[in-house]
């Protein structure tokens, strides 16, 4: 039998108790309004803004929330954690600000600028693995070892309560919101969200939907639900890294079975395309962990009713995956595309080739021609080619252009270089 105790639904005193708390280190981030989003879902769609918090995401809230409530003898022993960056971040700073010594783990993978915001906030890398998994293992032996206390990023009720803390901010700002749309890695963020607008709603005599999104690859968290247990899955690689936990925590899980009303799934193309939008359309850099729940209002798994606000949960983007992200982006909304084109192999193909695809208005970007391709006839050359075009219907008129040249265009799939 377990001898956890079980998972107590905090209350909105506490909740309010805790923003009064993180506010020693943590912004009133804004809520933005999004006419794109608002005009794409035909409802008022709101964008919290989390990924402009100190630390670049929510999780110096319950970070901070944890550690302040330490023991003076606890405090004197340091702390140790595990991330693979915006937890870690969240301690580091969270412990500079309490005067606190701090050892975070991070797997080898982990992004070099977030590993080196973790070092600039005074804290101790130790990089060790190449899972979250691995360095969290470690992590947690080193705390049984030396004596340190060990900040989980998830499963604890106090970081709960700290997340939470954004959920009190958003009824504050927006008392009329009707839907939060909210990322879930490990549940934290969703689960302190989840109760604190509910809370206050019932105080106010209305209701809210939440909707929790997961990214497909790792998702463990309707399988979870619909078994009614802790459910670890098999991690498949994501580019939202930031919640690819491969078990729910205990104390979300229990708070989340209660307060959220649907967990809903994105693939890897809807989150590039989320960030692409938010990029272009809101000028936020988010990461892809933090564009999830826009991802999710923009493939219609989280429908909007009412006014709506999806939490942008961070914004730590590592600039080389934001250059394949956006790549990747255009490329799933056909504003990027790669066409194979076999060419008789005598002077002018190659220009009438360009000539076509100027004439259809499209930009032509990067080109490789060869003759050396499997299956090519002696007298025939392979020629592709990245072009830029400005969404589906161009990039079929661009196709249907070359045919009626009397070239033969092959759509490849994008690289992921």
């Amino acid at each position: 039998m377990s001898n956890q105790l079980p998972v107590v639904v905090p209350t909105l005193s506490e909740f309010e108790k805790a923003l009064a708390n993180v506010r020693q280190v943590a912004i009133e981030t804004p809520v933005l309004h999004s006419h794109y989003l608002s005009k794409l879902v035909g409802q008022e769609v709101w964008l919290k803004c989390e990924n402009l918090q100190r630390t670049g995401a929510y999780k110096v809230r319950g970070a901070f929330n944890r550690m302040s409530k330490l023991s003076k003898e606890e405090k004197k022993k340091g702390v140790i954690a595990a991330s693979a960056g915006n937890h870690a971040q969240g301690v580091a700073l969270a412990a500079k600000k309490l005067g606190i010594k701090a050892t975070v783990y991070m797997p080898f993978g982990a992004s070099l600028p977030k590993v080196a915001a973790t070092r600039n906030y005074g804290a101790k890398v130790v990089l060790v693995g190449a899972t979250f998994g691995e360095a969290l293992k470690a992590a947690q032996e080193q705390a049984k070892e030396t004596g340190e206390i060990f900040i989980p990023p998830f499963d604890h009720i106090d970081v709960v309560l700290g997340q939470g803390t954004v959920g009190v901010e958003i009824m504050d700002q927006h008392p009329d919101v009707s839907t939060i749309v909210v990322a879930i890695g490990g549940g934290g963020l969703a689960a302190g969200v989840a109760v604190a607008a509910k809370l206050t709603a019932q105080a106010r005599g209305k209701k809210i939907r939440i909707i929790g999104v997961q990214a497909e690859n790792v998702a463990p968290y309707p399988v979870s639900l619909k078994s009614g247990k802790l459910t670890e899955v098999v991690a498949t690689p994501t580019i939202a890294d930031g919640i690819a936990v491969s078990k729910p925590g205990r104390v979300p899980f229990e708070l989340i079975k209660q307060h959220i009303d649907k967990v809903v799934t994105v693939s890897e193309n809807d989150i590039a395309q989320a960030i692409l939008v938010l990029l272009e359309r809101s000028k936020q850099v988010v990461e892809p962990a933090g564009a999830v729940a826009v991802a999710a209002l923009i493939n219609g798994k989280a429908k909007a009713k009412g006014k709506t606000i999806a939490i942008l949960s961070g914004g730590n983007m590592d600039p080389l995956l934001l250059q394949r992200v956006i790549r990747h982006g255009l490329s799933a909304s056909d504003r990027y595309t790669n066409f194979t084109v076999m060419l008789p192999d005598r002077p002018g193909q190659l220009a009438l080739t360009a000539e076509v695809i100027a004439a259809a208005h499209a930009n032509v970007v990067e080109v490789l021609h060869t003759r050396h391709g499997n299956g090519l006839q002696i007298s025939e050359v392979e020629l592709n080619l990245s072009v830029e075009t400005s969404g589906h219907e161009h990039r079929m008129e661009v196709v249907k252009a070359l045919e009626k040249a009397g070239l033969r265009p092959r759509l490849e799939k994008p690289r992921e270089d």
